[in-house]
């Protein structure tokens, strides 16, 4: 049991400076931000997949940049390592005090939630880390315009962890990842010190560009505390349609028509019959093709058929330049085109209920991959055979954003405490993505969950530069250890770096 007792912290930890720790950030944020209760703090101990969680000494809820920067300076007077928090939607461990983190603090950003107005003349908008990637959308629409990113998660997914995993999302077809929409932002190093890049000046070169270092560091530079993003128009007209094809090959010969004919193009997703029904069958949704014969209804190929759901924006109605190339591409099954908002999210439901539908089935092992699509068709072949060989019984469930060759592969029907064979598992289909020349972590980063396997997809050098530029803006390492980057003597990989500390100064 854990709580405050006239204003006395009571904690049974077992370490004395616990104490005196919560005391002094207690002191900076008042006690009702300072969280040490577990029935309190366990929401925030736990991945939103499960898999990762671990008990920290305290929740800290700072509400300005100021106070991260005085709680930062007070954990690092007292040794302890700090965990930085938004939205907690991550899925690769990243944001939780599990492994190496465990007795960390968390700091929790979802406070800082301030929007500063739109700038419509630079197309830019500022705001703070805490506040979700929804209210931000629906913050710059008002203005006219709209963000470039967009993600199933937007309801919960907070700007700083979103820019702190440089996510990827639904629109990067179009706009890129979050750190082409980052045009500046303000982070406190470990130290308690505030590096503020905010002037929204296109041309700035003077120096690094250490917003787009911060970008995708995971917290493990520094605290981002508030984001500029850049802005895009927004379509006063959109088309979606999702389409049955007849294999994967077939999928991709379409996106390359669609890339060369479709200058609205803005998202192309993948996915299969199987992952629809299992959504459906979650959300109650009806078939995708009500009117397919009932022969037709599941089709062939193992219950594998795949589905592009594609998506077009402009400011004059695409349907028009989308039918042409749909109508005369070659594995075409069934087309459903939706015009309205009710229709489109309707055909959207279908890929964005996959991650809490596949969830429904127990702790899956989740892999965030990306192959060249020249390879894809084999992948996805070789992966439905990889997987029921390393892991049986194993279910494998797929789907991504196929313009990017971006794959989530997810596994259930493992024991979620079989840790070995879970690894086995995850080195297995990590090895494979490498042969072919791929990425382990496309869209959700490192985090804990691939921090072993950095080396498939980083050289040694380029692990030994990522290691140099930790170590020097946090020489102690308190930023998020275990995530991204190893403690001093740990190699991520057979042939990679060990990290060594700094000589002393």
């Amino acid at each position: 049991m854990s709580g405050i007792v006239d204003g006395t912290v009571r904690r049974n930890t077992g370490r004395s400076g616990d104490s005196r720790l919560i005391t002094d950030l207690m002191g900076l944020l008042g006690a009702a931000h300072v969280l040490v209760d577990p029935d309190l703090t366990a929401g925030y101990e736990t991945d939103w997949t499960g898999a990762f969680t671990g008990r920290a000494t305290a929740v800290a809820r700072p509400g300005s940049t100021d106070e991260v920067a005085a709680v930062l300076r007070v954990c690092a007077a007292h040794g302890v390592p700090v965990v930085p928090q938004g939205g907690n939607t991550g899925l690769v461990g990243g944001s939780v005090p599990a492994g190496a983190a465990i007795g960390a603090v968390v700091l929790s950003l979802r406070r800082l939630t301030a929007i500063e107005p739109v700038d419509a003349a630079a197309g830019l908008v500022t705001a703070g880390a805490g506040a979700t990637l929804a209210d931000v959308q629906a913050h710059a629409r008002a203005a006219g315009l709209d963000s470039g990113v967009d993600l199933a998660a937007r309801d919960s997914a907070t700007l700083g962890g979103i820019a702190a995993t440089n996510a990827g999302g639904e629109r990067v077809l179009r706009h890129g990842m979050t750190r082409g929409q980052v045009a500046g932002l303000e982070a406190v190093l470990a130290d308690g010190r505030v590096v503020r890049r905010l002037t929204g000046l296109p041309k700035d070169n003077v120096g690094y560009d250490l917003p787009a270092l911060f970008v995708g560091s995971e917290g493990t530079l520094g605290v981002i505390t508030r984001v500029q993003l850049r802005l895009v128009g927004l379509p006063s007209a959109r088309t979606t349609a999702l389409i049955a094809l007849a294999d994967v090959t077939s999928a991709v010969e379409l996106l390359a028509r669609l890339r060369a004919a479709v200058g609205s193009l803005d998202a192309v997703e993948l996915m299969f019959d199987d992952g629809i029904d299992l959504v459906r069958g979650h959300q109650g949704l009806p078939p995708p093709f009500p009117d397919r014969p009932a022969d037709r209804s599941r089709p062939s190929r193992a219950h594998n058929t795949p589905y592009l759901l594609v998506e077009c924006a402009g400011r004059t109605d695409p349907s028009d330049e989308l039918a042409a190339v749909v109508e005369t591409a070659t594995g075409v099954l069934d087309v459903a085109v939706a015009a309205t908002p009710t229709e489109q999210a309707r055909l959207w439901a279908y890929r964005e209920g996959h991650t809490a539908a596949v969830n429904t089935l127990g702790v899956p092992v989740k892999l965030d991959v990306a192959v060249p699509l020249t390879r894809i068709t084999a992948f996805i072949d070789d992966l439905r055979e990889l997987v029921p060989t390393v892991a049986r019984p194993a279910r494998l469930h797929l789907w991504g954003h196929l313009a990017e060759a971006n794959l989530h592969v997810n596994v259930t029907g493992l024991d979620r405490d079989d840790s070995r064979g879970r690894e086995r598992l995850t080195d297995a289909i990590l090895t494979r993505v490498a042969a072919d020349g791929g990425g382990i972590g496309a869209e959700h980063g490192v985090g804990r969950a691939k921090m072993a396997w950095a080396g498939l997809s980083r050289s040694p050098a380029e692990l030994a530069v990522i290691a140099a530029v930790k170590h020097a803006l946090d020489p102690a390492c308190l930023l998020n250890p275990g995530v991204l980057v190893p403690p001093y003597g740990i190699a991520l990989t057979p042939g990679s770096p060990v990290p060594t500390p700094p000589p002393p100064a």
